[in-house]
């Protein structure tokens, strides 16, 4: 077995673990009685849109595409095909790797319809939005023909718009289109879709374990190196990439605590941690094409600019529960953008031009427009028919019996045996 494969089956791991990280930091900023149904949101995503990437999920950003398509790849699975699969341990490695983004992607959006959605119906909604929009747009970003080259609309922007012997092309190395984008414009849709919870007032919806949030931010940040790291190919390449993981978050984590200090007046642990995942997904598309000084400055404009975003909602309206928008619609922008500027060698003050921000924000616009028209019209559509949010009465006593049987916590009833 080769280091590249070995290499890359590693990164998809850590990248799995991810989505159980998502799990709790997203479990610990509900309520309690809601914390159950919180993280089946994150492990019904894994379940399900694991089962549809290899079904046909893969196929659709696979190397088979052509730059006309619309969805590259519709056609013939190679993983349906046993004698490849015996023989090109690279094109399963790969399938995999793409399986663990896919599955997350999906789970982000989760957080904006925390404490108000249904489960069968958040499954539905996954499944054909992952089919509808992550998996053609991933296609965008990353598919390649048989000899590496981009076949996606997107991987070939630069060369359709300034020729192929300029050199440019859009840059987005792990996914601040794709994923984070992608997921952030869906949760904004949904959100409005779903409406504002029972309560929607600055203030009103405390974490209700702290440590969980903490904890899944750090799992997320340790999966994240997998994230960023997994498509590598040279020693230098991965070095650069893993400091600016580094350096970008960290970053940003000053960035939100002073934002936090000079407008609330105590910098919180929560802030911290979202500020974390700021700088995590800015750094996300921008990991490869900065030097280490431009990272920290992305991860320092991130985490406060993600710190003053989060307080929208309240202003326009829009109940995103837990800050999807205001973290991974706002910070996948941010990254993106900032690489038209700062992207070495081509970036606008960096040694090239303007050609380079034009580039970057082209997909921003597009994919964020597409993926928010199809998760709201999938969303209507389900709202409309089955229903997607739950009783008025059962959000405000807690969901997590209601759907699924099951409490998060069950000291009182603890209690009261030994009371007995």
């Amino acid at each position: 077995m080769s280091a590249e494969i070995v290499w890359l089956l590693v990164t998809a791991a850590l990248v799995l673990f991810m989505t159980p990280g998502l799990a709790f930091f997203y479990g610990g900023l509900v309520k309690a009685k809601s914390v159950v149904s919180m993280m089946m949101l994150s492990f019904g995503s894994l379940g399900l849109i694991s089962v549809l990437w290899i079904l046909y999920g893969f196929n659709i950003n696979s190397i088979t595409g052509t730059s006309a398509d619309l969805i590259p790849g519709l056609a013939g699975n190679p993983l349906s095909d046993v004698s490849l699969a015996a023989a090109d341990g690279s094109t399963l490695a790969g399938a995999a790797f793409g399986a663990t983004f896919a599955i997350i992607t999906v789970a982000l959006i989760s957080g904006a319809v925390a404490d108000r959605a249904r489960f069968g119906s958040w499954l539905l909604f996954a499944g054909i939005w992952a089919t509808l929009s992550y998996f053609p747009v991933a296609g965008w970003v990353w598919a390649l023909d048989a000899d590496g080259n981009a076949t996606g609309w997107i991987g070939t922007l630069g060369a359709a718009l300034f020729g192929a012997d300029s050199g440019l092309a859009v840059l987005d190395w792990a996914g601040g289109t794709a994923v984070h984008i992608n997921a952030g414009a869906a949760a904004l849709a949904l959100a409005l879709v779903l409406g504002k919870r029972t309560v929607f007032v600055k203030g009103a919806h405390k974490p209700h374990n702290v440590p969980l949030v903490l904890i899944g931010v750090a799992i997320l940040w340790f999966g994240w190196f997998g994230f960023n790291t997994g498509a590598a190919t040279a020693d230098g390449e991965a070095g650069l990439i893993f400091i600016n993981t580094i350096g970008a978050p960290a970053a940003a984590v000053l960035g939100w605590l002073l934002v936090e200090k000079i407008k609330d007046g105590k910098p919180t642990s929560v802030g911290a941690a979202s500020g974390a995942v700021a700088g995590l997904v800015a750094i996300t598309p921008a990991c490869a094409f900065l030097t280490p000084g431009w990272a920290i400055a992305l991860g320092l404009v991130a985490g406060a600019i993600c710190a003053l975003a989060v307080e929208v909602k309240y202003r326009w309206g829009y109940d995103d529960s837990l800050d999807v928008v205001g973290l991974h619609l706002v910070a996948g922008i941010v990254g993106c953008v900032f690489l038209g500027f700062f992207a070495t060698d081509t970036g606008l003050f960096t040694g090239g031009d303007a050609r380079q921000l034009v580039l970057q924000l082209i997909p921003v616009v597009a994919v964020a427009a597409y993926s928010f028209l199809v998760a709201y019209v999938v969303g209507t559509a389900i709202e409309k028919t089955i229903g997607f949010r739950v009783k008025t009465e059962d959000e405000v006593a807690g969901i997590d019996l209601v759907v699924h049987g099951e409490e998060g916590y069950s000291l009182e009833a603890e209690a009261e045996l030994v009371k007995a």
